[in-house]
C-alpha cells in the first residue's frame, strides 16, 4: 500500500470518529423525493478553502473573523467545521436540514425580481450566538447531528427546475458556516442558468465571501444593530467586520443588496441610534440600498420579552427616512403600509403587498407609470 494511500485511510477512518450523526431523511421529505441517507461519510464533508496548517497538526480557519485554531480533532465556533487528522473539513456538506419554497420577498427581497418564488436551503451550525435566534434548533446544532436530505449541488440544482423554481436561496441558518456548500451549489446553479440570493448575518472574512459572491445575484445582509456591545452581548461577534461585508458587497461586487435590521424592544430599538445606522448606510452605501425593519418574535433566550410594538416599527422607519434612505420597509407585520413601495418623487404606490405576497404592481420596466421615476433593483 502506498503513502498516499494509507493517509487517505487515516483521514476517512478519523473523519468518522469526528463526524456527529448519520443523515436521515427530513420530515418534509416528500416534498423533494428520491432524497436518501447518505452512505459515506466523504460524501458529505469537503476540505474548506480557507485555512492555514500550523505546527503540531493544529489549523487555523480564515472563513469568518472567529478564525478558530483547531487541534485535531476539535471543531469550530460555527460548530461544522473540524480538524481531521490534520485537514479542515466541513461536515455539512450535501447535508440540508431545511428545503422550502418561499416567496422572494421573504428573505426579504423587495427590489429583486418580485413574485418570483425560491428554492430556499438550510445547513445546520452558525458562527453567531443570537440569543432570539428564530432557527436555533438547527443552528445551534453541529449539521451531522441532525435530521438532514443528501442533497448534492447538483441535486439542488435538479429539485429546483422540478419544480419550475427558476432561484435557489440560502436562508434561515446562517451560509457562512456551510459556505463551502453553498459557494459548490451556487456555482452549480449559475452554470444551470438559475439565480441565487443568500440572507446572511455577513461575519465572514473578505476573500471567502469575494469568492462566493461571484456564484451570487443578490444578498439580504442582516444589521442586527449599530454598537459593539450589542452586538458583542446579544450575538457572541464584533459588528465591525459586518460593516466591512456589508460595504464590499456593495463596492467590489455586481449583487444586488438590501439590508434588514430586527428590532428588538428595550434592546436595539432607540430611533435615536436607528437614524445613525441609517446615516451610516446613506454615507457608506448609498440613499437607494433598502432596509427592512422586521418585527421580533419572542425566541429562544428572549422568550419572555413582547414582540415589537408596531409603532415601534413605524418610529424606526421614519428615522431612517429622516436620515435620507428612500426606500425602507417593515417587516413581519400585516397589513402595513409598511410593507408597500412607493415612488420617491410622486408618492405613487408601486407595488402593493400583503406580507409577502404582492397584490398589485403598478412599475412599468422597473419606473414610475405616473413621472417615469427610475426605481433601483433587478424587475425581470
Amino acid at each position: 500500500m502506498t503513502r498516499e494511500e494509507l493517509d487517505r485511510r487515516a483521514f476517512l477512518s478519523a473523519l468518522g470518529r469526528y463526524a456527529g450523526g448519520a443523515c436521515v431523511t427530513c420530515g418534509i421529505g416528500g416534498l423533494f423525493p428520491g432524497q436518501v441517507r447518505a452512505q459515506a461519510a466523504p460524501a458529505t464533508s469537503r476540505e474548506v478553502d480557507f485555512y492555514e496548517r500550523l505546527p503540531d497538526g493544529r489549523i487555523q480557519c480564515g472563513v469568518c473573523p472567529h478564525r478558530c485554531t483547531l487541534a485535531d480533532g476539535e471543531s469550530g465556533f460555527c460548530r461544522a467545521r473540524t480538524n481531521v487528522a490534520g485537514r479542515h473539513i466541513n461536515r455539512g456538506y450535501n447535508k440540508p436540514c431545511i428545503l422550502s419554497v418561499d416567496p422572494i420577498e421573504k428573505l426579504p427581497l423587495n427590489h429583486f425580481r418580485p413574485a418570483t418564488k425560491t428554492l430556499t436551503i438550510a445547513v445546520g451550525g452558525c458562527n453567531l450566538r443570537c440569543l432570539y435566534c428564530q432557527n436555533w434548533q438547527h443552528s445551534q446544532t453541529p449539521p451531522d447531528e441532525q435530521e438532514t436530505f443528501d442533497l448534492t449541488p447538483a441535486d439542488a440544482v435538479a429539485s429546483a427546475r422540478k419544480k419550475g423554481l427558476d432561484t435557489i436561496a440560502f436562508s434561515y441558518t446562517e451560509p457562512v458556516a456551510f459556505l463551502e456548500y453553498a459557494k459548490d451549489t451556487a456555482a452549480a446553479a449559475h452554470r444551470s442558468g438559475l439565480k441565487v440570493v443568500v440572507a446572511t448575518a455577513a461575519h465572514v472574512n473578505p476573500a471567502p465571501l469575494l469568492a462566493f459572491a461571484e456564484h451570487v445575484d443578490a444578498f439580504t445582509i442582516t444589521l442586527k444593530g449599530f454598537d459593539e456591545e450589542f452586538y458583542r452581548r446579544m450575538c457572541g461577534i464584533s459588528l465591525a467586520p459586518v460593516l466591512t461585508s456589508i460595504e464590499t458587497i456593495k463596492h467590489k461586487t455586481k449583487c444586488w443588496l438590501e439590508l434588514v435590521n430586527l428590532v428588538v424592544p428595550t434592546y436595539n430599538d432607540d430611533p435615536r441610534r436607528i437614524g445613525e445606522m441609517a446615516r451610516w448606510i446613506r454615507e457608506h452605501l448609498g440613499a437607494d440600498v433598502p432596509l427592512h425593519f422586521a418585527r421580533f418574535v419572542p425566541m429562544y433566550r428572549l422568550a419572555n420579552l413582547p414582540r415589537t410594538p408596531v409603532p415601534t416599527l413605524e418610529a424606526a422607519c421614519d428615522a431612517a427616512r429622516e436620515a435620507g434612505l428612500r426606500y425602507v420597509y417593515t417587516s413581519n407585520i400585516a397589513p402595513h403600509e409598511g410593507t408597500n413601495t412607493f415612488c420617491p418623487r410622486c408618492g405613487e404606490v408601486l407595488i402593493e403587498r400583503l406580507g409577502f405576497k404582492i397584490l398589485d404592481s403598478k412599475l412599468r420596466r422597473g419606473a414610475c407609470p405616473k413621472c417615469r421615476q427610475k426605481l433601483p433593483g433587478v424587475w425581470s
